[in-house]
């Protein structure tokens, strides 16, 4: 729960340390944080998504289907090449004998809660110093994903917005800016544009 008037908007990660965030989880023996921070940024799910995939999902083939639980939508996902090599090595390190098993369960065997994921977040955020991130949440994760893949884009920003756009489920490419903090960052632009 929020207090009354706070800004509750999560920030998005730096794409540079979002990857050395996903190693130092994995070097340090949390491997399913690991994973569940490189799935959301890989993958661009909401977190009530990314806690419903199996371990099957992931290493049957590179790509797999889910329906979205917000949107009740159907959205196929590609697994990169490199992050599969991640996923095999936790999957390996945890020891999992059941492939049809939730990537994302506690020591009770029980899926974790977008609440729980967010507690883990910042503990993560204070433990491994990601003071550039001042409001880190599950839905941080999702952003870092959409800003990474805009930032790729280069000349072709606004191919990119019809993209993510789709990807996300959102109506119009405004809303997919506003989302990424894209239209903030141009608003505030224009205060540059004045001389003293």
């Amino acid at each position: 729960m929020s207090v009354k008037n706070s800004n509750t908007t999560s920030d998005y990660i730096e794409w540079d340390s979002a990857i050395n965030l996903i190693h130092k989880l994995y070097r340090d023996g949390d491997y399913r944080m690991s994973l569940l921070v490189g799935c959301g940024i890989f993958f661009g799910t909401r977190i009530s998504d990314t806690l419903q995939i199996t371990w099957a999902m992931l290493l049957d083939d590179d790509r797999f289907e889910l329906i979205e639980k917000k949107t009740k939508k159907r959205r196929e996902i590609k697994i990169n090449n490199g992050f599969q090599k991640h996923i095999k090595d936790c999957f390996k390190a945890l020891a999992v004998t059941d492939k049809s098993e939730h990537c994302f369960i506690s020591r009770k065997k029980r899926v974790f809660s977008t609440q729980r994921i967010n507690v883990l977040l910042k503990e993560m955020k204070k433990k491994y110093g990601l003071k550039s991130v001042k409001n880190l949440s599950t839905h941080s994760l999702r952003k870092t994903f959409g800003r990474h893949i805009y930032e790729c884009a280069n000349e072709n920003g606004e191919m990119a917005l019809i993209m993510l756009s789709e990807l996300f489920n959102h109506s119009n490419i405004s809303i997919t800016k506003r989302y990424l903090g894209l239209r903030r960052e141009e608003l505030l632009r224009c205060y540059d544009l004045l001389e003293f």
